[in-house]
């Protein structure tokens, strides 16, 4: 099976806790596991190397995510954590998602989310109600081979998430 499409799943169950408004991550290399419970798909670990920029511009692409495609966001802080709910059309369907997130920014967050699927095309390995949890750690500065925005798949895949922005072709992403 082609690793981008068991990435593009996660990515997808990911999209709306991606467009919550979190704290700014600090700067360097993040490794990010995750797990999720019902589907076919085993654990996977994540490296994603980050800087100021990079992750304003994750929540600009999350706050015009929100905007356009969510009916409802609601984001509460309580203590050291943040609880989530949202409901977002993605394409032809709708995924209405739950969670919180708990841990720091600096050096290590858990998300745990519940998402349910309705409406478009079956994914296969992936059931219409999932929950996942995302491990995220930071690990130190970047590596020398990497820029602001690499995701660094399980088998080593490399894409840049302003690639993605702008459009690129999976075809053109290096491993």
């Amino acid at each position: 099976m082609h690793p981008l499409r068991v990435a593009l799943p996660l990515l997808i169950c990911a999209a709306p806790a991606a467009a919550l408004d979190l704290p700014a991550r600090k700067a360097g290399l993040w490794e990010m596991k995750m797990a999720m419970e019902g589907g076919a798909m085993p654990a996977s670990v994540m490296q994603h190397c980050v800087d100021a920029a990079t992750d304003r511009q994750m929540q600009q692409m999350g706050a015009t995510a929100r905007t356009e495609n969510c009916s409802k966001q609601d984001v509460r802080r309580s203590g050291a954590a943040i609880t989530f709910e949202s409901v977002c059309r993605l394409g032809n369907m709708t995924m209405s998602s739950q969670g919180t997130v708990t841990g720091s920014f600096d050096s290590g967050y858990t998300m745990k989310m519940t998402s349910k699927r309705e409406g478009g095309p079956a994914v296969p390995g992936m059931p219409a109600e999932t929950k996942m949890t995302i491990e995220a750690k930071w690990t130190g500065p970047c590596k020398g081979d990497q820029k602001p925005g690499d995701v660094i798949m399980p088998n080593g895949m490399k894409m840049n998430v302003g690639d993605l922005q702008k459009g690129m072709p999976p075809a053109e992403m290096k491993k």
